[in-house]
């Protein structure tokens, strides 16, 4: 998926790459959508991990969101597929799959969202702010940097997202987010 820049692989492509027979996949996924939900799963895991652990560290709820906001789009680069797969199995594939998408990803980062703004709040270091409006606008923005790339491609001639470009959209979301989620004294 990553070589081909697409989630459109089949079956015997993958088993090919990975050595193992179309017939073993097929065993011990049930289908290519079976594969294809336990590897977002996998990579999901360990991303949804750090949260809690973000959470429970001993730093600003403004530090937070900044380390999370890099973590996001790190995550984007380290797993390019990862947002096509997710609107995949939400939009493309069985009920029972964006359920599983929406139980294992999409709540636990919406409950991430809703606790760190509320935290930030609290603290005096937020504004009141939608965490389903913050969580469309961060994972939008990241989705559209590593799949609108394509498009922007052909449009303006950029060049693929490389760490430099990573490093720099880092910088960018922090300013833009943070801009519209501190308070008018901490944004000073």
């Amino acid at each position: 998926m990553i070589e081909r820049s697409s989630i459109d692989v089949s079956l015997s492509d993958i088993a090919q790459k990975s050595g193992a027979n179309s017939a073993l996949v097929k065993y011990h996924f049930g289908n290519k959508d079976g594969l294809l939900l336990a590897l977002l799963a996998r990579d999901a895991a360990t991303e949804v991990e750090g949260l809690e652990y973000l959470l429970s560290q001993p730093i600003t709820p403004t530090e937070k969101l900044k380390l999370h906001i890099a973590g996001i789009i790190r995550a984007y680069r380290r797993f390019p597929y990862m947002n096509r797969l997710i609107h995949y199995l939400l939009h493309e594939s069985s009920a029972e799959a964006a359920d599983e998408v929406s139980k294992f990803f999409v709540a636990p980062l919406l409950d991430f969202h809703r606790r760190l703004l509320a935290e930030g709040v609290r603290r005096g270091e937020f504004r009141e702010i939608d965490p389903i409006l913050f969580y469309t606008s961060l994972i939008g923005a990241c989705d559209h940097l590593f799949f609108g790339r394509h498009a922007m491609t052909r449009a303006s001639g950029v060049g693929p997202v490389t760490d430099e470009v990573c490093r720099a959209y880092i910088k960018h979301m922090e300013g833009l987010l943070c801009g519209g989620v501190l308070t008018k004294e901490r944004s000073e």
